[in-house]
């Protein structure tokens, strides 16, 4: 069995509590609770408290979403990320999770890589004390500030962040990005979701229809993750399903089950070589 989290997104009409009820029946280690859902974290319950709620249930507070766009950096920015780390470490989360800007603005190489290492060489020092991980996405979007793995590990290095900084393999954005190398020493969470319409292109314009990983999915989810358990990663593989028909599903729970299960028949880390 793979380490099975559940993003709150992906059940994101339900009460903190029934998320937390339902990743525990689904014998998760952890969850990502989010701050963009329309409503306060943990749904206005004390850090402390939603931590109590989730380790009576044997569940980790895996990463609190999210900072958006935590690289377009001022003094309120610079709050929020601050303000989330609190959270954070208060209620016994891990990590905490930034997206980058996806607006087109700073896409140059030079400024962009100027930008990230800047940024993160700000927040190091918020990370002090405590023991929160920053988790950084690269997002595939052709107008994203940071597509491609490579250069947040090279600023992971360049801004002495081992340790303090992991990033997050979304296969969706891996796949919608094109890219072929994994970085499983620098990777704290994957993301996994699928797109199986064979109809519809497969780029940033699906990212609001990622569905469960079936027979049908075109990101290469089973190659990814058997890829990354080849190479070392033994971290949480998370689903962030965006597609609101399924959230409203009754059947939510037998057909996140039904994917992990078809995940977990069909990954052979034996036999994939460690570079997808």
């Amino acid at each position: 069995m793979i380490r099975r989290a559940l993003n709150q997104k992906t059940a994101c009409h339900l009460p903190f509590e029934a998320f937390l009820d339902l990743a525990q029946s689904l014998q998760c280690i952890g969850v990502e609770p989010r701050n963009d859902l329309g409503r306060p974290l943990f749904d206005g319950h004390a850090p402390q408290e939603a931590g109590r709620m989730a380790r009576q249930r044997g569940l980790r507070l895996l990463s609190l979403s999210e900072v958006y766009p935590f690289n377009d950096w001022n003094g309120a920015r610079a709050q929020q990320v601050r303000d989330l780390i609190g959270i954070a470490h208060a209620s016994g989360a891990e990590a905490v999770s930034l997206i980058p800007r996806v607006d087109g603005i700073n896409c140059g190489q030079q400024a962009r890589q100027r930008i990230l290492r800047t940024v993160m060489r700000e927040i190091l020092p918020m990370l002090d004390g405590t023991e929160v991980t920053a988790l950084i996405e690269p997002i595939g979007f052709a107008g994203s500030s940071l597509r491609r793995k490579a250069e947040l590990a090279d600023a992971i290095e360049a801004v002495g962040g081992p340790g303090k900084f992991k990033l997050i393999h979304d296969t969706f954005q891996h796949a919608i990005a094109r890219e072929t190398e994994i970085f499983a020493p620098y990777t704290g969470m994957v993301h996994i979701s699928g797109i199986s319409d064979p109809a519809v292109p497969l780029d940033e314009t699906q990212d609001a229809r990622r569905v469960l990983i079936d027979a049908g999915d075109r990101c290469g989810n089973i190659e990814q993750i058997t890829a990354l358990i080849a190479a070392g990663y033994a971290g949480a593989f998370s689903f962030e399903h965006t597609d609101t028909s399924f959230q409203l599903s009754k059947f939510l729970k037998d057909r996140i089950l039904e994917s992990f299960q078809y995940i977990e028949a069909r990954i052979e880390p034996r036999r994939v070589q460690p570079t997808y």
